[in-house]
């Protein structure tokens, strides 16, 4: 999500009549008084396209049903996690079966040691790994962990890329920037551009000996969905080997979507450390950090970095997580998230070039982005021309027509394995009319 984007107020594109979510708009005005902004976390707020957010009430599938008893094909997917779709039976069941012996030990369990294995088993590079409950956590506790094993204190992150709300990855202004972070954490935090190793090795150079840790989204999630281009995250690997620094990927999107050895077997790279979260807990909160033996055993007790956690391991998130990697052992529902989404691009794509619209469709397998400018995004540089008023409109469409679209022009939607062929045929008629609107406005 990008400040930029909210500089200037988009204005409500569509108003089909308050009726449509009078509920939710009944409930916004309440919550807004006792949570700030109306939400638990800025992405779920309408700030970037204007109007009130829908409260929602089940999801099931590839539906979400809000207050007012509209159902919408959704392709948020839970900003992630909903790989499967929501509520699998399966997950359901196993989830509830552990409820009822206890949701939370604060004390080891057998579930920790399965969902451990069956993640080493997924991703080669993870030879020792700790469970959180966010990807924030994650990423903080895998920088922190970094910067214990290296001795040095500076990190290079990417303009455009996002690693979550701790101090470290908010310290840039480049990006997602924030009002309380410490002077010291701006400055421990190199910024380069995504896509660009020459900027990489050049901040190596100058900074020699002082860099501890390199972090990346193999895919950019929130400046469109940005593929690294050939070559750019083998060179990453390479140039923190040359440097002696360690090489974090921030999987915590990527992993599990894009395969089951998430990008780093989609792309054939190897990480020292890999952040996971959303689809790897099968919808229940989880965040995990994971790689090679003899960086992980530097956490307390064996070594003398530290991280803790009440909920961290939980036999509820375990178990959902488990049940999800066994799910996702099936190749077939690779095939499907596939499949589904080159058909949905497949048919925009041929309407958007009929008619010789300013818009990018870009992904990288079920991860997806509409962009509203004329030339594909690379870097977030490239990211600062869409047009998010046009965004706006488009999505207020899709809201209005049963489609719920991440509220952002430029974070990625999600397909899932619960999607139809007829979601996908519904989807393509109301985006279509979408585009139009929004290009014609």
């Amino acid at each position: 999500m990008q400040t930029d984007a909210v500089k200037s107020k988009p204005v409500l594109a569509t108003n089909v009549g308050k009726s449509r979510y009078q509920n939710s708009l009944s409930h916004g005005s309440r919550i807004e008084q006792v949570i700030p902004g109306g939400v638990d976390s800025p992405f779920r707020a309408f700030h970037e396209v204007g109007g009130q957010a829908i409260f929602f009430t089940h999801a099931k599938g590839s539906k979400l049903f809000d207050l007012d008893n509209n159902e919408y094909i959704d392709y948020l997917g839970a900003w992630g996690p909903a790989i499967l779709g929501h509520c699998p039976q399966s997950v359901v069941k196993r989830c509830q079966e552990v409820m009822a012996l206890g949701p939370v030990f604060g004390a080891p369990h057998t579930l920790e040691l399965e969902m451990a294995g069956a993640v080493i088993k997924a991703c080669p590079s993870v030879e020792k790994i700790r469970f959180v409950s966010s990807g924030t956590e994650a990423v903080m506790s895998a920088i922190r962990l970094a910067r214990g094993f290296s001795g040095r204190e500076k990190i290079i992150m990417f303009e455009g890329c996002y690693h979550g709300h701790s101090d470290a990855t908010l310290a840039s202004t480049g990006h997602q920037s924030s009002s309380g972070i410490p002077d010291g954490a701006r400055c421990a935090t190199l910024m380069a551009n995504f896509n660009d190793l020459a900027s990489v090795d050049a901040l190596f150079e100058e900074h020699k000996n002082e860099i501890g840790a390199l972090i990346v989204e193999p895919v950019a999630g929130s400046m469109g969905v940005v593929p690294p281009q050939p070559g750019f995250l083998q060179g990453l690997r390479q140039l923190c080997d040359k440097y002696q620094a360690v090489f974090i990927m921030d999987e915590v999107i990527t992993g599990l979507r894009l395969a089951l050895g998430g990008a780093q077997e989609f792309y054939g790279v190897t990480a020292d450390l890999t952040c996971f979260g959303k689809a790897l807990g099968g919808g229940m909160p989880i965040g995990a950090y994971g790689g090679k033996k003899e960086i992980m055993e530097r956490l307390i007790p064996d070594g003398d970095v530290y991280q803790a956690g009440t909920f961290s391991g939980n036999p509820v998130t375990m178990a959902g997580g488990i049940e999800t990697l066994k799910l996702l052992q099936d190749k077939s529902v690779y095939e499907i998230l596939d499949k589904r989404t080159s058909d949905l691009f497949s048919g925009l794509a041929q309407t958007i070039s009929r008619n010789g619209w300013p818009v990018q469709l870009q992904r990288a397998g079920s991860m997806f982005s509409i962009l509203f400018t004329p030339e594909p995004v690379r870097n977030f540089q490239d990211s600062k021309t869409v047009d998010h008023q046009a965004f706006s409109v488009f999505f207020h469409h899709c809201l209005d027509n049963g489609i719920y679209m991440p509220p952002s022009g430029v974070d990625a939607a999600c397909m899932s394995a619960a999607h139809s062929h007829a979601d996908v045929e519904q989807s393509e008629r109301v985006i279509s009319a979408g585009l139009k609107l929004a290009l014609n406005a």
